[in-house]
């Protein structure tokens, strides 16, 4: 049986201290609903709107990005003779776009963009629908560019790196870094070591991780040796020093995550009030 707020709550009379009864009955209707169990509160109808969905949130970049490949590093030399320590990034066949996702049909506007061409076997057959869709060659890998603005993007439309990007550019670089495997905390996290001397018993071991009897326990989070490296990084603001249409090339100054034939995602880099905005 529901209950019935405006039947429960009495209604306001004028304060008599004759009789304790009219006391309570003059409390207000907010102390009434505090005194209810959560349980018949929730049940009660109190007009409330239904909450919409929240929309789909996720990282909105400065621009569209290219996929790319590590080559390695090098020096190079500019006009004046300063020597600036260099990655040498390639492009194999792709950075092409294989769909465009609106906010109508998909919650949010995106680019999605296909890089590195690859055989038809060495695909699936739910993949190569997917890009047999807009008539796009088999590719390897597909990440999106969620953007403020699609404008301008067809399926199957190419990727210019020479276009996108030009010498002094600031670039975000991401990629997996170089897998350490299980390391001790010296090297996973830069602790110092004790003595090396004969008569030292802690050399390179961790040390102490908390106490006793309080908390009795190790807090989450506490630095241990573990696995290292492995993982997904991104090195922002990297000047872009020379571009090479005819090797194919971009050079990006400073060390950029993973080995050698690493996959890499390059995007324009995030300045706030300049190209995203402040909110």
């Amino acid at each position: 049986m529901s209950l019935s707020v405006s039947a429960t709550i009495p209604t306001s009379k004028p304060f008599s201290s004759s009789s304790s009864s009219s006391t309570t009955s003059a409390a207000p209707p907010s102390s009434f609903l505090l005194r209810l169990p959560i349980k018949r509160l929730s049940a009660l109808s109190l007009n409330a709107t239904s909450s919409k969905p929240s929309p789909i949130s996720a990282s909105m970049e400065a621009g569209i990005g290219v996929m790319a490949t590590k080559l390695g590093m090098m020096s190079f030399f500019d006009p004046s003779g300063v020597v600036i320590p260099v990655t040498v990034v390639g492009f194999r066949e792709g950075n092409i776009v294989t769909q465009i996702k609106t906010e109508a049909t998909d919650g949010y506007d995106a680019v999605q963009v296909g890089y590195r061409r690859i055989r038809d076997r060495k695909l699936t057959k739910p993949e190569m629908g997917h890009l047999e869709k807009s008539g796009i060659i088999p590719l390897r890998h597909l990440q999106e560019f969620r953007l403020q603005s699609i404008e301008g993007f067809q399926p199957n439309q190419r990727l210019s790196v020479e276009e996108l990007f030009k010498e002094g550019d600031l670039v975000d670089v991401s990629g997996t870094t170089i897998g350490k495997g299980f390391q001790g905390g010296i090297k996973r996290h830069n602790f110092r070591r004790g003595p090396m001397s004969h008569g030292s018993k802690s050399h390179r071991q961790l040390g102490s991780i908390g106490a006793g009897t309080t908390p009795g326990r190790v807090y989450p989070g506490k630095k241990m040796p573990g696995r290292m490296g492995g993982t997904k990084t991104k090195i922002r603001k990297l000047k872009i020093i020379k571009i090479d249409t005819d090797l194919n090339i971009v050079m990006i100054n400073g060390a950029l995550p993973g080995k050698p034939g690493n996959l890499l995602r390059i995007t324009p880099a995030k300045i706030v009030g300049k190209n995203i905005p402040k909110s």
